[in-house]
């Protein structure tokens, strides 16, 4: 079990993963990103493997997370076809798992989405199966604050149940992120113990409740004005140890199940970024992961954290 984090890959950013002490990442691999499967070439592949190889840097995971089951036909068809690619892209790179969302119409139940999912996601899981990959869907709900709307299906266990029910192929997984179950109120630790031999990727965030916020404006959150950072005002992504994610217990509960993967940070601490993004905007995924893999306080403080309760990473 290696420690490291998701990012886009540039040199800097290999540098400071190496003089760190992380030995993971999980590559974006959006279309802005440094690795775009539709205009990567082969070359600058091979150098950026030989990059992190020399600094004994492994690619745990490739990541994109749109919305395949979204309303628009031309949006679902793109996101279609670039996941594709991008699992052809991890079977270039010798990459073992691709990390995404399962999406969802937001003007439909969950129910009336599981039809579309299960067409989609058993031919997805057919294309892994033949490249020898597996697909890990991240538990996060993805919801609007002020429409309420949502963006991915695979939100909690009861749905993993139908899915795995659905598209029973065991390239279909799950990335385990503890923080979106706190905010949920759903028992993290029971979820591993629950679906072990499923979870493929592990996305290390934290999360803090703000009580005094919410027992003003309660679970469906802020309703007026801007909400500071990614959060709904009464909760928000922190650093791993500056939260409540119980991370001993975690780290133990990953350990007893067998979970061979890596654990990497999943940096949208808005509090400690704050001073050195105070000018940007969060407006898609991509943004976000390129903008704090370069915030390097909240990885820091994860790792100190973290390091020290993996058995066997160096510290």
């Amino acid at each position: 079990m290696r420690l490291g984090y998701y990012t886009d890959y540039s040199e800097e950013t290999a540098a400071f993963a190496s003089e760190t002490g992380f030995t993971s990442l999980e590559l974006s691999a959006w279309p802005d990103s440094a690795i775009n499967p539709d205009t990567v070439s082969e070359a600058r592949l091979e150098a950026i493997r030989a990059d992190l190889q020399g600094r004994d840097i492994e690619i745990s995971a490739l990541g994109y997370y749109p919305n395949y089951l979204a309303p628009e036909a031309a949006e679902r068809a793109e996101s279609k076809r670039y996941f594709l690619k991008v699992m052809e892209l991890a079977q270039r790179m010798e990459v073992p798992v691709v990390c995404t969302f399962v999406g969802r119409n937001p003007y439909q139940t969950v129910e009336e989405n599981m039809g579309p999912f299960q067409v989609l996601f058993t031919e997805f899981c057919q294309e892994a199966e033949e490249r020898g990959l597996r697909i890990a869907i991240e538990n996060c709900p993805m919801v609007e604050l002020k429409t309420g709307h949502s963006i991915n299906l695979a939100f909690s266990p009861e749905i993993w149940d139908r899915m795995f029910e659905l598209v029973p192929s065991t390239a279909l997984g799950i990335e385990m992120d503890p923080s979106h179950m706190v905010w949920q109120g759903i028992d993290y630790i029971k979820a591993i113990r629950d679906y072990g031999e499923r979870i493929y990727h592990v996305h290390a965030k934290d999360m803090e409740v703000r009580r005094d916020v919410l027992q003003r404006v309660g679970i469906l959150g802020q309703s007026f004005g801007e909400v500071f950072g990614l959060g709904h005002g009464w909760w928000r992504g922190r650093a791993p140890g500056w939260g409540e994610v119980d991370w001993p217990a975690f780290i133990s509960a990953l350990i007893e199940v067998g979970y061979e993967g890596n654990i990497d940070i999943e940096h949208e601490d808005d509090v400690l970024a704050f001073s050195e993004l105070r000018d940007f905007k969060a407006d898609m995924e991509s943004s976000i992961v390129m903008a704090y893999g370069r915030e390097h306080k909240g990885l820091l403080l994860g790792y100190q954290t973290l390091a020290p309760l993996i058995p066997g990473h160096k510290s």
